[in-house]
């Protein structure tokens, strides 16, 4: 076996019970402890877990997709629309499985774009506009995220290259770094940015900070935020410093935009 099957294998197994021990592992995976040992060692080194003796933790309690698609709609609707306008015809795009990434489906209607996704909402959203490409990413399918995920999402994503990609999170620290509470999701996510030319994060106020431990990127990886957070959070001085430029989308329709760089 791989060692990259057994890195998703591990995480796999903690998403589902929280933690795992070294002898567990060795035992369900058929390898020696040592080598399990050095996969969790690799594991931590990449933010994915935490090693705890005899075995590996994490902590993360992902809302479902239902119940988060249900909250900051107007915030939500506001930011994809503003996301929506960055987007130009024959573009290629990466969505996301974020709630927000999904409402910004929901405007690319008629669009000649081609769309990339593990999200399953958005596939249903845009499976019947023949306007719109639609390439949807091979994995396991992780049921409460409506997603698509795993080794294989990762290896369709080696094969493809986007335009953009536009993105959620659960949290953004005063740092900036992009923070997610599940960590089976992170590989994928970060797959996305290698294969996209510019990354858009769309986050709405209650993410700053809120919640996550396990980073997914930091500021020098992000082109445009898009939110309708209030300018002066903690994180718009990283954001200024890593030349990211912030548009603050309003419930009203009026978008306000502070470009970090002054262009």
């Amino acid at each position: 076996m791989l060692a990259e099957q057994r890195h998703q294998l591990i995480l796999r197994a903690l998403r589902s019970g929280g933690t795992v021990t070294v002898t567990g592992l060795a035992d369900h995976l058929d390898v020696s402890p040592a080598t399990i040992r050095r996969d969790l060692l690799k594991l931590e080194a990449d933010g994915l877990l935490t090693r705890v003796h005899g075995g590996a933790v994490v902590e993360e309690a992902p809302a479902p997709f239902t119940e988060a698609a249900e909250a900051q709609v107007d915030a939500k609707d506001a930011i994809a629309a503003e996301a929506a306008r960055m987007i130009e015809d024959g573009q290629s795009i990466i969505l996301d499985s974020g709630s927000t990434v999904h409402r910004l489906s929901r405007r690319l209607h008629g669009r000649r774009i081609t769309v990339v996704t593990n999200n399953l909402a958005v596939y249903e959203e845009l499976v019947q506009d023949e306007h719109v490409q639609l390439m949807l990413l091979g994995g396991m399918v992780v049921r409460e995220s409506r997603m698509l995920d795993g080794f294989m999402a990762e290896d369709n994503l080696r094969q493809v290259h986007a335009d953009w990609l536009f993105m959620g999170a659960c949290g953004v620290r005063a740092s900036a770094q992009v923070m997610d509470t599940t960590v089976a999701e992170v590989p994928a996510r970060r797959a996305m940015i290698a294969a996209s030319d510019k990354v858009a994060l769309l986050v709405d106020d209650t993410k700053f900070p809120g919640t996550g431990m396990v980073k997914i990127c930091g500021p020098e990886d992000l082109d445009v935020v898009v939110t309708n957070a209030v300018p002066g959070a903690a994180a718009w001085t990283a954001f200024e410093e890593a030349g990211v430029d912030v548009i603050r989308a309003n419930f009203v329709g009026a978008v306000q935009t502070v470009d970090a760089v002054g262009g």
